[in-house]
């Protein structure tokens, strides 16, 4: 229940935050809401993984076929040198997912940290 709560919670303050701030404020959501929900580090990663995988997805998808994949096509033959706009989408997602996975991960090592410290400091 913790890792499907920590998966909403990130898609829904990641896309409130993009809407307002840089892109990479992303990583700031995915830090703070490990943190707060105690989770191991395998699935704090995996929550922040899935979750911005399926935002940025479903949103480069979304605007993508607005626009009827124009801007999709010239970007990909840009960087990938072949016309592949689901390719571009897809690295888009894996970009977005690895930033906030790394940025869960890191959070769940802080919260460990100051757990441990604060028991050492009782004893």
């Amino acid at each position: 229940m913790k890792f499907l709560t920590t998966t909403v919670l990130i898609i829904l303050f990641s896309f409130l935050v993009c809407l307002y701030f840089p892109w990479w404020s992303i990583a700031i959501v995915a830090f703070i809401i490990p943190i707060l929900i105690p989770q191991t580090h395998l699935a704090s990663f995996i929550s922040g993984f899935v979750a911005l995988f399926l935002l940025w997805g479903i949103m480069s998808l979304w605007i993508s076929t607005s626009n009827g994949n124009i801007l999709a096509h010239r970007v990909s033959l840009l960087i990938f040198k072949a016309d592949s706009p689901y390719l571009l989408i897809f690295v888009t997602a894996l970009i977005g997912a690895m930033v906030a996975g790394f940025a869960a991960l890191t959070g769940s090592f802080l919260r460990k940290e100051k757990i441990v410290k604060r028991k050492t400091e009782i004893l």
